[in-house]
């Protein structure tokens, strides 16, 4: 082989590994956004234009959560201590909603307060290195969790255990986490279970993986929603987008909406509007 073919080849071969390299690490960028997202695979924030969220007024129902969550960000947006916060319970009343909006609140109070960096459930075990590139930088930041949990045999919570509290550097002064879950302490009932008839020490096995949420100091339940709460919620919205729905019995629709959803909830409630302003032909842009 010629010189000039070892060196055909050995282009070639560069171009190809050069293909397969993950993308070059990103800057942070920090100060172009309030709103990343978290690229695991290639360290990278990945900045977000504009949040998908509703107005904090438009979470009905859920009061005493909104103002405990809504405090406890404003008091770490001044740069004061606050706590972990874990929401969980019923699905579809609002958990991820609540965070959006407080985030959206807190910034409308004081311009680029507070950023918000999601961090999807099937990258928690990256959680390290990227609170490794949050740590001191100058900004408050709320890392958010959506719908985390985990199962029999996904040992990653532990990780997460570690750099929530208790590693050797602890959590950044600059970062909270927010989580939300349909289980209260993350983990399926029947894995819990499952170590108290199989474990040689039930009770220390069962506390290991427990404690998880005891790294969370808000523990912030939603319930299910009555049938009034149901009604507000849909004519919050009706109000909020000033839809014109006059001879519509839009309660009646409404119980025959969540009849055939099998629920009553706010992301019900959400869809039976959104169905609604399709059928009066309005936009549910914000006026």
């Amino acid at each position: 082989m010629t010189n000039e073919q070892n060196d055909d080849v050995l282009t070639r071969i560069a171009e190809a590994l050069e293909r397969l390299a993950p993308l070059p690490r990103q800057e942070t960028g920090i100060t172009e956004s309030d709103a990343f997202v978290w690229w695991a695979d290639n360290d990278a924030l990945h900045a977000v234009s504009a949040v998908s969220s509703v107005a904090l007024e438009l979470l009905i129902g859920i009061d005493r959560v909104r103002d405990t969550l809504l405090a406890n960000t404003l008091r770490f947006s001044n740069g004061y201590p606050a706590n972990n916060a874990l929401l969980w319970g019923a699905r579809g009343m609002g958990k991820s909603s609540l965070i959006k909006a407080v985030h959206e609140e807190v910034n409308s109070r004081k311009a680029n307060a507070l950023v918000l960096v999601e961090i999807h459930r099937e990258e928690i075990q990256s959680l390290p290195r990227l609170l490794a590139r949050l740590r001191g930088l100058p900004r408050q930041i709320i890392l958010f969790c959506d719908d985390l949990s985990f199962d029999p045999n996904d040992t990653s919570y532990k990780s997460l255990k570690g750099v929530l509290e208790g590693g050797i550097e602890g959590r950044p002064d600059n970062v909270l986490f927010y989580a939300t879950s349909n289980r209260r302490h993350l983990m399926p009932r029947d894995m819990i279970e499952n170590e108290r008839s199989t474990a040689i020490n039930p009770s220390e096995s069962v506390e290991e993986k427990v404690s998880l949420s005891d790294r969370f100091g808000l523990w912030l339940g939603f319930h299910s929603c009555s049938q009034d709460e149901f009604f507000s919620m849909i004519d919050g919205y009706i109000r909020y987008f000033e839809l014109n729905a006059d001879g519509i019995d839009v309660h009646a629709e409404a119980i025959e909406w969540s009849v055939t959803r099998g629920a009553r909830s706010g992301r019900v409630a959400w869809q039976y509007v959104q169905d609604l302003a399709g059928r009066l032909e309005r936009s549910l842009s914000k006026p």
